[in-house]
């Protein structure tokens, strides 16, 4: 049952996940098209979410946007407190300071956040909530796991110091999120979430608006989507056997890697299972200093790859 709908103002809206713009280059969507839009929305009763260029809209958009309930994800230049701020790890620098929002998504290569580890510590106590996304995840290399892998355990040993010195466990979907979840909490693109682009069409996700035309059908007010069942947690069947419940579960990163928007390539299990064991360290140190979230359990796991789960049934 859908529950979201994304809105791209523009062929230029900041990327917040794990996909990359096709260029630069503007393309507002009609108000024609942004009327149409929010009028789906709210008859399929959806929460609707904005995502904004790095330029002003027109002041006649204004209006149009403030007209329902909505979330805005802004660029960091654009973003009040209260809105879902998106920034580059490797452009953070001297912005650390100024970045005091409720929630940040800092995107970023499996490099970019080994290089900017420091500026990365500071941020996850300067806000409210950060929700790390990884880029070029379509053309990782073992050796990028491996320095992912020692960035967790670095995070983590970080978190544990500060812990001891009195400060709040922070926010961070790729360590702490998994303490406290008892079952997937993914992405949900095509289940949960739709995505409208400028051009008035409808997409599984933003990363499909940018990496194909392919657009889906809208008969009325009846949304055809191709093999929706494909996308449902219960017609994975790696993902259903999984633990890694912090996993976005990307189904465009599944298309682009096996072609197959139900199932994930190895190296996407394998960075999911890492945060997953990096969790269960955290949740491990953090009892060594007295009782720590009773009742919450991650068990060892042998392997890092779910497949290998479902081989040796």
């Amino acid at each position: 049952m859908l529950k979201y709908l994304i809105i791209l103002l523009d062929k230029s809206s900041i990327p917040f996940c794990h996909y990359d713009r096709k260029g630069s280059d503007c393309g507002l969507i009609s108000v024609d098209n942004l009327k149409e839009a929010i009028k789906f929305g709210m008859k399929e009763n959806l929460m609707i979410q904005f995502v904004y260029p790095e330029y002003d809209l027109p002041n006649e958009y204004l209006p149009i946007i403030d007209s329902i309930d909505h979330i805005n994800i802004k660029p960091f230049i654009q973003a009040g407190k209260d809105d879902i701020c998106v920034i580059n790890i490797s452009d953070a620098g001297e912005l650390i300071q100024q970045i005091k929002h409720d929630t940040v998504v800092v995107r970023g290569t499996i490099c970019e956040f080994s290089h900017n580890i420091n500026l990365f510590k500071n941020l996850i106590y300067n806000v409210g909530r950060v929700n790390v996304v990884l880029t070029s995840l379509t053309q990782t290399q073992n050796i990028e796991i491996s320095l992912y892998s020692k960035f967790l355990d670095e995070t983590v040993d970080y978190i544990v110091s500060e812990t001891k010195k009195g400060r709040m466990l922070p926010k961070l979907n790729i360590l702490t999120d998994r303490l406290t979840l008892d079952k997937m909490n993914n992405c949900n693109a095509g289940t949960e979430t739709i995505t409208i682009g400028p051009n008035g069409k409808f997409y599984i996700c933003p990363g499909f608006y940018h990496d194909s035309d392919t657009d889906i059908e809208l008969n009325g007010l009846d949304l055809t989507i191709p093999n929706k069942r494909l996308y449902e947690l219960d017609k994975a069947p790696i993902c259903r056997e999984c633990d890694a419940f912090q996993c976005h579960r990307c189904i465009w990163i599944n298309k682009k890697r096996t072609n197959e928007v139900n199932t994930p390539s190895h190296n996407q299990c394998v960075i999911s299972h890492y945060e997953r064991n990096a969790s269960l360290k955290l949740l491990s140190k953090l009892r060594e200093n007295g009782p720590f979230l009773k009742g919450v359990s991650i068990p060892v796991l042998d392997y890092l790859d779910p497949f290998e789960k479902i081989i040796n049934k």
